[in-house]
């Protein structure tokens, strides 16, 4: 999938308040590192994973399912295996009537599932992560020695 920087940059700064479905408690997972990230960049995070329930991960009380959060979410951020999605999807789409964007991490697509969230005028992004993303389209990667392209004088 090839999806503009500028299309990106729409949805990672419109972005406010995103459930991270499958975060796990474990701090070398990538879902784990992924969500405290964002959590870190001022995006309110709830994490979902029914294994969790009830425990405290950022802040946050990790709830069971999507259906158990209060209020919206803009993004359901997907960190579960490629088959898990049609279901994931269709509770975000029937929960969340504001819902802005699916993300699929890195290795997560599922056509038809993303077909029906954008039937709905749902943007969905599949096989990328938003942590990377953000660094990458705010300027942040260069400090690892990667070339993001972004002119800024911060350093």
């Amino acid at each position: 999938m090839t999806y503009s920087d500028a299309w990106l940059k729409t949805i990672l700064t419109r972005t406010k308040r995103i459930a991270v479905v499958g975060v796990s408690m474990n701090p070398v997972r990538p879902s784990y590192y992924v969500a405290r990230y964002l959590g870190l960049r001022g995006y309110q995070v709830i994490p979902v994973n029914p294994r969790h329930k009830g425990e405290v991960l950022f802040g946050q009380t990790v709830v069971g399912s999507l259906g158990e959060i209060e209020g919206g979410v803009d993004m359901v951020d997907i960190f579960r295996r490629s088959e898990a999605v049609p279901e994931i999807v269709d509770e975000a789409l029937e929960v969340f009537p504001n819902l802005q964007t699916i993300w699929m991490q890195i290795g997560v697509e599922h056509a038809e599932a993303a077909a029906r969230a954008e039937a709905r005028g749902v943007d969905v992004v599949q096989n990328r992560c938003p942590k990377i993303e953000y660094q990458r389209l705010f300027g942040e990667l260069r400090q690892g020695g990667f070339a993001t392209g972004v002119i800024s004088s911060k350093l």
